[in-house]
């Protein structure tokens, strides 16, 4: 018995061949973090400042923002001059710790690990292992601060 979202990917996969699907919420965590880090070492940034550079709906981010504080990516400060940063520097995060930080796995094929015995025997099982390792070394070279142009920030103003 599939979930929806297996059915969904079925689907897709007969439609158009091998798909990763990275959720909206990713999406915007991983904007939201290079926002943060072009505007690293301006204190914190108030969340409504991002959504609005982001074009974002603050309420969405607010639940972005929640789990990468659980997640230790970032620093949360409420009241005046609150807001979001970076709890490390920007050349410490990389992309895999982002996405999975609010996709979990990324592998290509569901419990991949957990299904290690039935695929095992399968002939398939090496080829879904390859390419499940292409996708986390991929992710995990690329950086947040080679996404980042810092020296853009504050050019975001409309005349």
């Amino acid at each position: 018995m599939q979930t929806r979202r297996e059915e969904w990917y079925t689907r897709r996969i007969k439609e158009k061949g091998v798909a990763m699907l990275i959720s909206t919420k990713g999406q915007y965590a991983l904007q939201l973090m290079i926002d943060l880090a072009e505007h690293n070492g301006q204190g914190y940034i108030p969340l409504k400042e991002i959504a609005d550079r982001q074009d974002i709906s603050e309420k969405y981010l607010e639940s972005i923002v929640k789990v990468l504080v659980q997640k230790n990516l970032l620093l949360a400060l409420r009241g005046k001059g609150g807001g979001y940063k970076l709890k490390r520097s920007v050349e410490e995060y990389n992309v895999l710790e982002i996405l999975t930080a609010l996709e979990g796995s990324l592998s290509p094929v569901s419990d991949l690990e957990k299904r290690r015995a039935s695929l095992g025997a399968c002939k398939t099982y090496p080829l879904w292992k390859e390419l499940d390792r292409m996708i986390q070394e991929y992710f995990q070279e690329k950086r947040l601060m080679d996404l980042a142009t810092p020296e853009l920030a504050g050019n975001d103003f409309v005349i």
